[in-house]
């Protein structure tokens, strides 16, 4: 893919608050999601592995739908009709946003909701180059044009204008799962519905426990693809994993949390990225005077 994401990160920031004219895309259809985070990038069970061994499961994060379609499968949890798979409530699991101090498109910096993994000055991903780097991402927006959606490079253009999608043929892709395939591999069937009392509420305020998430992660990681069973002796241990687990990418949400404004609001007197997050281990992004 041909893509100027120089300034941009629109696929990896929540840029709603500065746009003039939000976009609801991702809450549209009988499906819409519990939380308002924007862009959650679906993991597979094979990259949420390896988001645990790497030692960062705690920056995993589930997400659930709300169903209001009788026509679509779902159970209710906490007395609200969530998605589901064979009669189990159906999630993914993706990448944590905090608030960071950013400035996309030029529009100054801004407390805005962020992918743990970005960069708040250069604006790139500090896992770029690594294995960890989600199939999702790196073939983005291959996806979107596969499936003849609007991308975010599109979305950016007609807000603040430029160019960003150069090329709009659709690459040979390989993180492209949907339907059956899907299930077990991207979309996970939780096992038991009843241990998810309060999650509903907690996941709509943006205020999941630690064990939440690692619970979900848990069910991810012991999913068999193509099956909504779970290894439960492998969840089970994930579980524990996750809940041990202390990143500096863990740490740098915990960090902006605490020094974050309202969402939206100026940011130009936060501390840059250097001190927050490179001062915790995470690696330095290149910059782009060398990408040109």
């Amino acid at each position: 893919m041909d893509v100027d994401c120089e300034d941009c990160a629109g696929c990896c920031v929540d840029w709603r608050p500065v746009s003039p004219a939000p976009s609801d895309h991702e809450r549209r259809g009988p499906r819409r999601p519990l939380d308002d985070v924007y862009n959650l990038v679906p993991l597979t069970r094979d990259e949420v592995v390896g988001f645990v061994r790497a030692g960062f499961g705690d920056v995993l994060v589930p997400r659930m739908w709300e169903v209001d379609d009788a026509d679509t499968p779902s159970v209710e949890v906490d007395g609200v009709s969530v998605a589901a798979i064979a009669g189990r409530p159906a999630f993914f699991v993706g990448l944590r946003k905090p608030s960071k101090p950013v400035s996309p498109f030029g529009v100054g910096r801004t407390w805005l909701d962020a992918c743990v993994f970005l960069d708040p000055e250069t604006l790139q991903c500090r896992i770029h180059e690594d294995d960890l780097y989600p199939d999702e991402c790196r073939e983005y927006p291959g996806h979107n044009l596969a499936l003849g959606r609007e991308t975010e490079c599109e979305r950016v253009e007609s807000t603040f204008g430029g160019d960003r999608l150069l090329d709009d043929e659709t690459p040979e892709l390989r993180g492209l799962l949907l339907g059956p395939h899907a299930v077990g591999s991207k979309v996970f069937a939780y096992p038991d519905r009843e241990a998810l009392s309060g999650t509903v509420e907690r996941m709509r305020r943006g205020d999941l426990t630690d064990a939440d998430r690692a619970a979900f992660v848990g069910a991810a990681a012991g999913s068999r693809p193509g099956s909504t069973e779970v290894d439960e002796t492998r969840a089970e241990a994930v579980r524990e994993t996750v809940l041990d687990a202390d990143s500096w990418a863990g740490e740098v949400v915990g960090a902006w949390t605490e020094l974050a404004g309202d969402v939206g609001d100026d940011a130009a007197d936060a501390p840059d990225g250097r001190t927050v997050e490179v001062a915790r281990g995470a690696p330095e992004t290149p910059g782009w005077d060398d990408l040109h």
